[in-house]
């Protein structure tokens, strides 16, 4: 057993675990984050996607011990009033069919729109490249990140103002 102390959402944590645990079982597991979805394990379907800073990470490919010192947000973490406007778009756009792959995928596309806030469909579909969706909801889930990109541009203008 370890102990590792590591921020998620914005919360000081110290969890005990084997120092090899993925990030992905203490998130569900130990800290009852159940938004980040277990999918494949090996780090190829995006469905356990959470950000460190504005870049996406893949939580099963994450140690505890890797862990150690470091912040995260999970889905349940994008209260921050832009973060929030991606899954607005992704509910306003009806993207969910199954909904399993949606956490990763919204997490992924916060991260997209902090590096670029004018994405194209080119620029969408690379950075969504490695996420696995069964339900085939690619031309929603563009909307929805067109919509969510407007918003943000439209909230950060007014709050510029």
């Amino acid at each position: 057993m370890t102990r590792v102390q590591l921020t998620v959402n914005g919360m000081p944590h110290s969890v005990d675990a084997d120092g090899d645990t993925p990030l992905l079982w203490v998130l569900r597991d130990l800290l009852g984050l159940t938004g980040t979805k277990y999918g494949c394990g090996i780090g190829s379907c995006g469905a356990c996607t959470v950000l460190e800073g504005e870049s996406a990470r893949r939580s099963c490919q994450i140690t505890l011990q890797a862990a150690e010192g470091r912040s995260f947000t999970t889905l349940e973490g994008l209260a921050e009033p832009e973060r929030n406007l991606v899954t607005r778009a992704w509910l306003d756009e009806d993207v969910s069919q199954c909904g399993y792959c949606q956490s990763g995928m919204i997490l992924r596309t916060t991260a997209l729109l902090a590096a670029n806030p004018r994405p194209t469909d080119e620029d969408i579909d690379a950075a969504l490249r490695s996420h696995v969706c069964r339900c085939g909801s690619y031309l929603r889930i563009r909307r929805a990140i067109h919509r969510a990109a407007d918003a943000i541009r439209a909230s950060n203008d007014g709050a510029a103002r």
